[in-house]
């Protein structure tokens, strides 16, 4: 290796001989040159021989290259780029490159068991990403661009026949997209759908029917009630041990002044209580006799509700039996969010996906020369 001054170019590509980009010091910028002879290939055409130091087909080192995959994943791109004195988008290629490296030297559905599926939007205009979690490492083993069954069901193609018959769980929302590839693909394993969702539903549900009961007392010239139901979202949505002394009041104004709105409120509850109860039998029976009352409360939305609880049963249930939801995946789906932040300005997904699968897939390298 030998030292040039900065002015010299950074890439120099001759019959046989190469220089690769190690590391900026400073004003001065270092290189490594040797012999790198070409070839003709019949099939891959004309190819540089292999270099220990360097990638297939990169203008860096390693070591460089590994440095601004591990800065990538932990710092804001404008340092990235001020450190390094490259590109954003040589990041992306980098970052590309030294995650299908790492990938390509291990299994990454090795003892799958247990998976998470969920989708995440990552760009305006409905562009979404479908990712797998593994629950049992905790880690992201997959992710594509698409939120539909033929993007699902190239996760299972390439996890191929006999890895899909080992799955026993799969936790997801009700997307029936997912449903229906998981019933194709995995006959052996269980679909439980994530208690959150669910919950979700009846919060819907009860905002469905704070919309009817505010809209009902406008129209009846009750201004004053109309404004105490819309300022009451809050204290309605929130879960009562969160509550402040103003939303307490509020509620217990609620009850005593509309009783369908707070009968909905309390069925909102009680599905809630479902799936904090630790014994399943007693979250079964719970979830029975909610579904009666469900039926019976002359709510249409929660009579709705009902009928959607009662389609996916089987899933619910499996949720319970077996103390498994989408919460993993929705963690990982949050630093997601925030690896899309970092990735602003990459020219294609692929990018983004290779630096989800290097900060959250267990693949980002350690700086050259730390143990």
């Amino acid at each position: 290796m030998r030292q040039v001054p900065a002015a010299e170019p950074r890439l120099d590509r001759g019959e046989g001989r190469r220089r690769w980009r190690h590391l900026d010091l400073g004003v001065v910028r270092s290189f490594i040159e040797a012999e790198a002879p070409r070839v003709r290939c019949p099939k891959h055409g004309v190819v540089v021989a292999w270099v220990p130091w360097a990638r297939h087909g990169a203008g860096h080192s390693r070591a460089f290259d590994d440095t601004a995959a591990w800065l990538a994943v932990r710092t804001a791109k404008s340092a990235v780029k001020e450190l390094l004195r490259i590109s954003w988008r040589t990041v992306g290629r980098i970052v590309t490159r030294v995650s299908a490296d790492a990938q390509a030297k291990v299994d990454r559905f090795a003892d799958l068991r247990r998976i998470g599926i969920d989708e995440i939007s990552y760009k305006r205009g409905h562009r979404y990403l479908t990712v797998v979690v593994d629950h049992d490492s905790g880690r992201l083993v997959w992710a594509a661009v698409g939120r539909d069954e033929k993007t699902l069901r190239t996760f299972f193609d390439e996890l191929g026949e006999e890895r899909c018959a080992a799955i026993t769980l799969v936790s997801a929302d009700a997307a029936g997209w997912i449903a229906i590839v998981v019933a194709e693909r995995c006959q052996n394993a269980t679909l439980c759908l994530d208690p959150f969702h669910i919950c979700q539903w009846a919060s819907k549900a009860l905002d469905e029917v704070r919309r009817e009961v505010w809209n009902a007392a406008r129209r009846g010239g009750q201004t004053a009630v109309a404004r105490d139901l819309k300022d009451a979202r809050f204290a309605l949505w929130k879960n009562p041990e969160d509550l402040t002394h103003r939303q307490q009041a509020k509620l217990a104004t609620i009850e005593k002044t509309n009783q369908p709105l707070y009968r909905a409120y309390l069925m909102k509850e009680q599905l809630r209580q479902v799936f904090h109860l630790r014994q399943p039998w007693r979250a079964l029976r719970l979830l029975d006799d909610w579904l009666i009352w469900a039926r019976r409360c002359r709510l249409p939305a929660f009579v709705k509700l009902a009928r959607s609880i009662t389609e996916h049963r089987a899933g619910i249930e499996a949720a319970l039996v077996h103390d498994l939801s989408n919460a993993r995946v929705e963690s990982m789906n949050t630093r997601l969010r925030l690896l899309t932040r970092i990735a602003f300005g990459f020219r294609s997904p692929d990018a983004l996906i290779a630096l989800a699968m290097l900060s959250l897939g267990g693949y980002c390298p350690p700086l050259p020369g730390r143990s």
